[in-house]
């Protein structure tokens, strides 16, 4: 038997949202497929539900009619465990409980043959440890889907410390075989999406939790500069915020309480309150028939200054030199200097967030970093009661003079995008050097798991192998909790660029 010819059917325990997706996966690949549920009735139910998809799949041409025929007479419920003796793939999409899994699994191995695939498809517990009460924990593996399965390209193939590598490679190419778009993983608290995801949602909440922003605010900059799909407040409100804050805690507790992954004070008191987001009508915007979405923060209309001085090439934001230049704004080059900043009309300065405050500096105004200046539309500006009111004047007229809107916020280290992209990068490093999985499969999961813009590791790239070390060290150094600490992969990473460039 190859790792793609099955010596039987494909069989799915549980039949919620995710149990049904999985199962319409195998289907429309050409497995026969078995499903059951504790609760009669329910796995004839699923069958129904998946059919009438089938019958959807048809009205849109994604499917022949024969072959919705087809696969409608390979879908069939089972009455009991037993039933499912002859399948070649068990998955196993039950109740989030470590107890429930284990003792299904246990179950499970009394029915099947030796040589059938067990899988979970769990998000949050160690596949390690519901693999433990199996006799043979070598043929057990993750099968982590991404909601809906049918539709979300990605599959995290999860090994457990007693996974075969024959069994996850099987599993793999299963997963490719059913058009899936699969990357190996070790287990761990997270995976690879759950575990790099985090900064995302936790340096917005910090900025919230600072009072440095409203949410629609954060989630604007998140978009428009940031090149994120969603903003983390609109995000979390769709996920579910009780959802979000379970899987925050629940990696955070597995990582011994590791302070980079300290869920946040303002997400659980909308959990207390049940503000649980879109299903609940409130989140952390009330989605009520007259609730009204709220508008980010934008700066009044302001005359751009004259021209700027530029010291040094902005780094990762050089591109604005030809963004202000196309604007008609003069730019003045001082070669003598090897700064990274524009000096302003009113001799204040504008520098890219770099992990330092405002307030540390006489007149200085920080701007956000952004995926893609020229397409950006918006900016985050911050400054210090320090701030000259003319040189912020000028900084915002700037980047309104480059077509961007501009988000005034308060003296936060690092702003919102840079932070963020900074603690994303962080963790990927630190996950790669832990060998939890390789830099492409890192990089292709962020992508398809979370439709972030760039993975973590075309991030760093882009950005430079020093930028995130020496945004987090800055961070740091404001804040020595531990929660921006680099890690030691990304200090490494960053000082062997710096030997190889001759630094001694």
């Amino acid at each position: 038997m190859t790792a793609l010819d099955l010596a039987g059917p494909v069989a799915v325990v549980g039949t919620g949202t995710m149990g049904q997706g999985i199962a319409q996966v195998a289907l429309v690949a050409g497995h026969p497929v078995r499903l059951y549920d504790a609760v009669p009735g329910r796995a004839q139910a699923a069958a129904d539900a998946i059919a009438a998809r089938l019958d959807r799949l048809v009205e849109k041409d994604r499917l022949t009619g024969a072959e919705r025929d087809a696969a409608r007479a390979r879908l069939r419920p089972a009455e009991s465990l037993a039933d499912l003796a002859d399948s070649g793939l068990v998955v196993e999409a039950v109740l989030e409980r470590l107890d429930v899994k284990q003792q299904l699994l246990r179950e499970l191995e009394d029915v099947v043959d030796d040589d059938c695939l067990l899988a979970t498809n769990t998000s949050s517990l160690s596949v390690t440890a519901i693999g433990g009460a199996l006799r043979n924990p070598g043929r057990f593996v993750g099968l982590h889907f991404f909601n809906p399965a049918p539709l979300l390209p990605l599959v995290e193939v999860v090994s457990g410390f007693a996974t075969d590598v024959t069994s996850a490679t099987r599993a793999y190419e299963m997963a490719r075989a059913w058009g899936k778009t699969p990357v190996a993983c070790a287990d761990t608290p997270g995976f690879i999406v759950n575990r790099i995801a985090r900064p995302f949602y936790a340096e917005a909440f910090a900025v919230y939790e600072a009072q440095a922003a409203d949410p629609a605010t954060i989630d604007a900059v998140l978009r428009e500069s940031g090149g994120f799909r969603m903003g983390a407040f609109e995000l979390t409100d769709l996920i579910g915020q009780d959802v979000n804050e379970s899987v925050t805690r629940s990696v955070w507790e597995a990582f011994f309480q590791d302070v980079r992954f300290t869920p946040s004070l303002a997400q659980r008191r909308l959990v207390e309150s049940g503000r649980h987001g879109r299903k609940s009508g409130h989140g952390w915007y009330d989605y009520g028939d007259e609730g009204e979405r709220p508008e980010p923060h934008t700066a009044e209309k302001v005359q751009p200054p004259a021209y700027v001085v530029a010291e040094g090439d902005l780094g990762p934001a050089s591109e604005l030199l030809a963004l202000i230049r196309e604007a008609g704004i003069q730019v003045r080059e001082d070669e003598e200097d090897h700064g990274t900043r524009l000096v302003l009309p009113s001799g204040g300065q504008l520098a890219l967030a770099d992990g330092q405050t405002a307030v540390e500096f006489r007149d200085v105004v920080y701007f956000d970093l952004a995926l893609d200046y020229r397409r950006a539309s918006r900016i985050a500006l911050s400054h210090s009661q320090d701030t000259q009111t003319q040189t912020l004047a000028e900084a915002t007229g700037l980047f309104q003079a480059l077509g961007k809107d501009v988000s005034v916020i308060g003296d936060v280290p690092g702003l919102i995008v840079a932070r963020t992209v900074a603690r994303i990068v962080d963790l990927a490093h630190d996950a790669v050097a832990k060998g939890v999985a390789t830099e492409e499969d890192i990089d292709t999961a962020m992508r398809l798991g979370v439709n972030y813009p760039l993975g973590p590791f075309e991030w760093s790239r882009r950005l430079g192998r020093s930028w995130a070390y020496d945004v987090l060290d800055d961070l740091h150094m404001r804040d020595p909790s531990g929660r921006y600490a680099p890690s030691l992969a990304l200090y490494r990473h960053a000082y062997a660029s710096e030997k190889r460039e001759g630094t001694p």
